[in-house]
């Protein structure tokens, strides 16, 4: 605001006190009290009036309207509600059901008016894994625990020789001989390497399916030991004992139902009413074709919840790591499983060492299986094999 001169405020009340008169010096300094304040007051508004202060009034008119009602989602600041939902959706990756009712509503971006949403796609917690299949010898053979590398069992070779002698005759002498079986346990080890971001971020799950796919892994290996182990460095398998008698089919590529009748009822009765079958699911498929000379199949259902099914009255082992029927295999075994030991020195131990590859950002898993195999008593098996002679 510019400067005003006095003689321009004063105006004619200056021009009075010039001109002097009779009337009352008091009266005349109010009267020109007055006319300066009127004069002020009249420059003062010409200059609010010149001032443009709509500018300031809209934007305080705004601010304060903004205030007063209610915030909608549309209030936000775009670059930061974005941000929001990225952490939102980090943490819910990390945690899926676990994460707290704010970080998951921050996963809705918007919603139509149809009720759709359009979000982050889901992260699920289940995994897709392939089949691993297994034979479950362990489940029907005879197990113990063992505190040894091995354990030894005493096994008589032979057994006394009584004659039937006469009045007064000398009886003869026989003699016991006795031997031994030792059933090793084997090892069985791997390890994985695993990134420690994974392990982090996976929050477990990463580390819960090694574990998975480890304990897949040995029951895969040990299974098929049993069945088609060589004994050296692993357990001793079913089918390559040298002193289980075989069977002969009679073809080489058909197989024949009165060969399993034979080969079944060749065995002592004790071991064959304690036996079991033991083929793959392809023999198996043929096996349920077959009939015996009457007509009637010789697999039979299971009538009764919990119960097996059967051929020839006895139950099925299916073990994938059984061969198929062709001309000189041996598809089908038969025999009291009871006679073939399995010994487990340790169970599968799993050890993490973070340590070791620490400056790669890797963890180290350990796995390790000791366990051991053996047939104790080959007389309780016969083995079917695709040949005539």
């Amino acid at each position: 605001m510019r400067h005003l001169k006095k003689t321009e405020l004063l105006g004619s009340t200056a021009l009075t006190l010039k001109d002097g008169g009779d009337d009352d010096p008091n009266d005349i300094v109010t009267q020109a009290i007055a006319d300066l304040t009127e004069t002020v007051n009249k420059r003062l508004d010409e200059i609010d009036e010149k001032a443009d202060t709509s500018k300031f009034s809209d934007r305080l008119d705004k601010l304060e309207a903004k205030s007063n009602r209610a915030k909608s989602d549309d209030d936000d600041d775009p670059d930061e509600q974005a941000e929001i939902e990225k952490k939102s959706f980090a943490v819910y990756l990390r945690k899926g059901n676990g994460a707290t009712d704010e970080e998951v509503k921050a996963l809705t971006v918007s919603n139509d008016e149809q009720g759709g949403y359009l979000a982050p796609p889901e992260m699920s917690t289940e995994f897709i894994r392939d089949l691993v299949e297994f034979s479950p010898v362990r489940s029907v053979a005879s197990v113990r625990n063992i505190g040894s590398p091995s354990v030894k069992y005493p096994k008589r070779t032979s057994g006394t020789n009584a004659q039937w002698e006469g009045e007064a005759e000398e009886a003869q002498e026989s003699t016991a001989t006795f031997g031994q079986l030792e059933v090793p346990a084997h090892k069985l080890m791997t390890y994985v390497d695993i990134s420690n971001e994974l392990l982090s971020d996976s929050g477990g799950t990463a580390e819960s399916e090694v574990r998975l796919a480890l304990a897949e892994d040995f029951g895969k290996k040990e299974g098929a030991a049993f069945v088609n182990g060589t004994g050296a460095g692993q357990p001793e398998g079913l089918m390559t004992h040298a002193g289980i008698g075989e069977y002969l089919n009679g073809h080489a590529t058909t197989l024949s139902a009165d060969a399993l009748v034979k080969m079944m009822y060749d065995l002592p009765a004790m071991y064959r009413n304690n036996g079991a079958w033991m083929m793959n699911g392809t023999s198996l498929g043929i096996v349920r074709t077959l009939k015996d000379g009457d007509g009637r199949f010789l697999w039979q259902p299971s009538f009764q919840a919990g119960q097996p099914e059967t051929i020839l009255g006895r139950p099925v082992i299916e073990a994938v790591d059984m061969p198929d029927i062709a001309s000189g295999a041996f598809p089908i075994l038969y025999g009291d499983f009871s006679a073939y030991r399995i010994v487990d020195r340790l169970a599968m131990s799993i050890l993490v060492n973070p340590y070791l590859l620490a400056t790669k950002g890797l963890t180290r898993i350990h796995a390790t299986r000791r366990v051991g195999g053996r047939v104790l008593q080959a007389a309780r098996f016969r083995k079917l094999k695709m040949a005539t002679s």
